[in-house]
């Protein structure tokens, strides 16, 4: 069933509106929300929510409860490929928990909210930017990861990291929800703009693993496929950033381990032909992060790594 959870006129007869599919089978009362959307150059999560669905609907006799999915949080960003909601500039993750009596950004902000709200877990699915590829990864704050790190377990990604930095300030949907009392585990996986399937596929299997584990879903799980995560609390991720401006090479990927003085890459000049930097992992450990977007500037993230 689609049901619109907020709708506003836009100039030229035009209409904003954010849709959300409810699944509902069996006497089951525990509800699960799967959101992306949030930035429109995000489009992992429009293939995650699809092939959710589609495998969820194949054997709906197996649910127990509700499942709703909320695929484009940020329709207009979604269709222009903008990261924050166009023509007014705002990065929509940044103005939650919204305000009914503000901007059309904000009250949009204040309904997702409210609709969200008192579900049993949501997860709020992003992909990297156009700059970065990342593995298959679960991002908590400090403060819920006594509460959330045991779900984000059965999501079948490679690492949970658990930090306080700006992918979980207090503006932050999955802030405001967990501040509420509604359980959100935020998804991180890929790069901007694109959609890979291996991931995509890797992520549906741990969704149905996290309902089996809350008896939402009666079917077989093999749980063979379930990655067991590498769990990152602290001070254990180090950041490898470009000494100077050129193009990123590189032919390694991540989702590996890393020896310390191993070369990830070197930065090139095209215009002189020289090697600039060759760069070096700075300790032994888990890559999660690569740069994707070959053009970099001194200050440039290209790498993180989790010690080992």
């Amino acid at each position: 069933m689609i049901k619109t959870i907020f709708e506003t006129s836009l100039p030229v007869g035009e209409q904003f509106s954010i849709k959300k599919n409810i699944i509902r089978h069996g006497t089951g009362k525990k509800r699960v929300c799967i959101v992306s959307g949030t930035h429109g150059d995000e489009l992992e999560g429009q293939f995650i929510c699809f092939q959710f669905q589609k495998e969820i609907l194949e054997e709906l006799d197996r649910l127990d409860g509700t499942i709703e999915v909320y695929p484009g949080l940020n329709p207009m960003g979604i269709d222009s490929i903008s990261r924050g909601i166009p023509n007014f500039d705002l990065d929509m993750n940044r103005i939650f928990p919204g305000d009914v009596e503000g901007t059309m950004a904000e009250q949009a902000a204040a309904a997702i909210v409210k609709d969200l709200k008192g579900a049993d877990m949501v997860i709020d699915i992003h992909s990297s930017n156009i700059f970065l590829r990342e593995v298959p990864q679960v991002r908590i704050s400090e403060e819920t990861a006594e509460i959330l790190v045991p779900w984000a377990k059965h999501l079948n990604t490679d690492f949970i990291w658990v930090h306080s930095a700006a992918t979980v300030l207090e503006s932050t949907l999955a802030h405001s929800l967990n501040s509420c009392g509604t359980p959100t585990l935020v998804v991180e996986l890929g790069v901007g703009m694109r959609i890979n399937h291996y991931y995509g596929k890797k992520m549906v299997i741990g969704l149905k693993n996290l309902i089996h584990e809350m008896g939402m879903w009666k079917g077989d799980i093999d749980k063979s496929q379930i990655t067991n995560p590498i769990i990152s609390v602290g001070n254990q991720v180090s950041f490898v950033n470009a000494p100077a401006s050129g193009i990123f090479s590189t032919e390694t990927h991540n989702e590996r381990i890393v020896e310390e003085g191993e070369s990830l890459g070197m930065i090139i000049s095209p215009l002189t032909g020289e090697v600039i930097e060759d760069i070096k992992a700075p300790c032994r450990g888990y890559l999660f992060t690569i740069r994707a977007y070959p053009v970099c500037y001194e200050g440039s993230l290209l790498a993180r790594i989790h010690r080992i």
